[in-house]
């Protein structure tokens, strides 16, 4: 509903919820045992229904694969459960499962349906945004009076990974913006996932958020199966896994609570540069990944280097990266 040309949501529950289950949690006020339980206990049951659901349609079509779109489609938890609870083999999410990836699913609708064009492998890139060069970078950052240095590909790899050795917060500015929710190495805060103190750094320095909320893990593809308890491919960051018990203690920074990470497998075909970025670190460290959040402060991910600048410049972010343009404090 629009008011006043105001949009206005209506709350997500009733009143006969609020009767059953307590008054809603306002800001500020106590996150209580009883709060996260409630969470834990609609997590399960959500992941309940979704098996049931997944199960039925297996049985109905014979099918071993399936596709997942829609918001609860962003439910990574439940996404890294899948496989393990049905007879699916194989399950894809696209990088904006939520509402707006509906624009992409009508532009592929005609372009198949309509069209009658022969269906293409399935996207494996939400590199589909904006897009920046370094002449562009450098006009800002000259206008802005911002001093800054200019390096070449392998000699920046180098450098950055020597930053987060050390260990530095980098904001990492490069190729097109990503399509979704998830920040893939185009717009993303990476960090040493060996740190056991990075996640409090993150959330002390910029992102101000809940402690409870996790940081995922970036591995290269080839990896996987020696971090992760499954070896599925996940391109878009959409799946919880279980990390090996054994290497929990290597990736603190990356391993949640109950020992899984939101994968994001890193594919050098899809993404070159943010691969050879982790592959570097991976030569200095013998460990093939990077702690990856998104490029924001409690805001929407950054877009244009202007945005990226501005989150650099009122958090605590120690590096900044935008395509071979470093600006550091």
């Amino acid at each position: 509903m629009y008011k006043d040309n105001q949009p206005i949501v209506d709350p997500f529950f009733t009143e006969k919820f609020s009767k059953l289950f307590g008054e809603p949690r306002k800001k500020g006020d106590e996150l209580t045992q009883y709060h996260k339980d409630l969470a834990k206990s609609v997590q399960q049951v959500t992941e309940e229904i979704i098996f049931h659901m997944a199960s039925h349609l297996q049985k109905r079509t014979g099918s071993k694969n399936l596709c997942i779109a829609g918001g609860v489609a962003q439910n990574s938890v439940a996404n890294g459960k899948i496989i393990a609870n049905t007879d699916f083999e194989n399950l894809y999410i696209p990088s904006a499962g939520h509402d707006a990836g509906i624009s992409m699913g009508s532009a592929l609708y005609h372009y198949h349906h309509n069209l009658s064009n022969a269906r293409k492998p399935s996207i494996r890139s939400a590199s589909t945004g904006c897009k920046f060069n370094n002449d562009a970078i450098e006009a800002m950052l000259k206008e802005k009076g911002v001093s800054y240095k200019k390096l070449e590909d392998k000699e920046l790899y180098d450098y950055v990974t020597e930053r987060l050795i050390e260990p530095a917060v980098v904001g990492w500015f490069q190729g097109r913006a990503e399509f979704g929710p998830r920040a893939l190495g185009n717009r993303s805060i990476i960090a040493d996932p060996r740190n056991d103190k990075a996640k409090e750094l993150l959330n002390l320095k910029i992102k101000r958020r809940e402690s409870f909320r996790p940081f995922a893990p970036s591995v290269l593809k080839e990896y996987v199966p020696e971090f992760f308890e499954y070896t599925e491919e996940v391109p878009f960051m959409e799946k919880v896994y279980p990390i090996k018990p054994e290497k929990h203690e290597l990736i603190p920074a990356v391993t949640h609570v109950d020992g899984t990470g939101r994968l994001q497998s890193v594919d050098k075909s899809v993404s070159p540069r943010y691969y050879e970025l982790i592959d570097t670190f991976r030569s200095k460290t013998d460990v093939p990944i990077l702690l990856n959040t998104s490029f924001n402060e409690n805001e929407p991910i950054v877009n244009t280097p202007e945005e990226a600048y501005a989150c650099f410049e009122r958090t605590q972010m120690d590096v900044l990266v935008m395509e071979n343009i470093v600006v550091e404090r």
